[in-house]
């Protein structure tokens, strides 16, 4: 049985001038999901797509683990950002499941399958009378930093070279509102009197566990298109995760910040980066 906390009365840490709003879109991802449409790169496609397959029961579970926290919540900004929240995260989840159907037509890949990978653990978790709402909300706040520090990422062109079209719109897009609400979960975590030590050890779970996620469903993807095998893989794998450049490095210096005890999303203030993107994806957004 969970313990009663005091509520603290913490206001929402989201800059004023950061909006956390709904957009409208609608992309066309038919013809780039036909091909290794990131970099003309097996390995990089297969981990975009496999993140994506994730999103629908993911964004489901983020919005889950807040809403068991909104009713302890009295900050009516907080309260607005949390609304918010929901809404964005609808939003990604409806057009990642059109994603991900395309893809998996279009491919020729299970998408059960493929999504089991992740609906095992969390309903797994679910069902574990040993897990807490604080701690299901402890790892919204760890997988909601790790998706804003590949947002910041993204969007400054670290990760791929070359994306346009459709499907860059669409990682764009969910990237920048990432960004956007990325310390709402921070926030209600911290107004519920969340614990520092619990976020800690959370997170260090979590991050291992969604590698192993991320790849397991990679792996199938590349296995299924006769990819995974090959020489060209092992080297591109090698490359994407431990160079410089790779997904591991890139994002160490986030994931080391999250440890110290009076972290905060907003610590990395990209409101400039996002203001450039949101002028730029004006075409493909409107207000839902």
């Amino acid at each position: 049985m969970e313990l009663h906390m005091t509520v603290l009365p913490t206001p929402s840490r989201t800059p004023e001038n950061v909006s956390i709003s709904a957009r409208k879109v609608n992309f066309q991802l038919e013809q780039a999901l036909a091909t290794d449409w990131a970099d003309n790169d097996p390995v990089l496609t297969a981990i975009f797509n496999a993140m994506s397959i994730s999103f629908p029961s993911g964004e489901k579970n983020f919005i889950d683990s807040v809403r068991a926290y909104e009713g302890r919540i009295s900050d009516e900004k907080l309260l607005k950002d949390i609304k918010g929240f929901y809404k964005q995260e609808g939003m990604h989840s409806r057009e990642h499941r059109k994603y991900n159907k395309i893809l998996c037509e279009q491919r020729g890949y299970n998408l059960q399958k493929l999504e089991s990978i992740y609906l095992r653990r969390i309903e797994k978790a679910k069902k574990d009378p040993r897990i807490t709402n604080q701690m299901l909300l402890a790892s919204t706040v760890a997988v909601e930093h790790f998706t804003a520090s590949f947002g910041e990422t993204f969007l400054e062109g670290r990760i791929l070279k070359q994306i346009d079209g459709p499907i860059g719109d669409l990682w764009r897009w969910h990237a920048l509102e990432e960004l956007e609400h990325k310390s709402v979960a921070f926030d209600v975590y911290n107004q519920i009197g969340g614990s520092y030590n619990l976020r800690k050890t959370i997170m260090r779970i979590s991050m291992v566990r969604l590698l192993k996620d991320f790849l397991t469903v990679a792996f199938m993807m590349l296995y299924h298109d006769k990819q995974l095998w090959k020489w060209r893989t092992f080297k591109s794998l090698t490359k994407l995760l431990f160079i410089k450049d790779g997904f591991l490095r890139l994002h160490a210096t986030a994931y080391k910040d999250f440890f110290r005890e009076d972290f905060h999303p907003w610590d990395s203030d990209n409101r400039a980066l996002l203001e450039y993107w949101q002028e730029k994806l004006e075409p493909v957004m409107a207000a839902a």
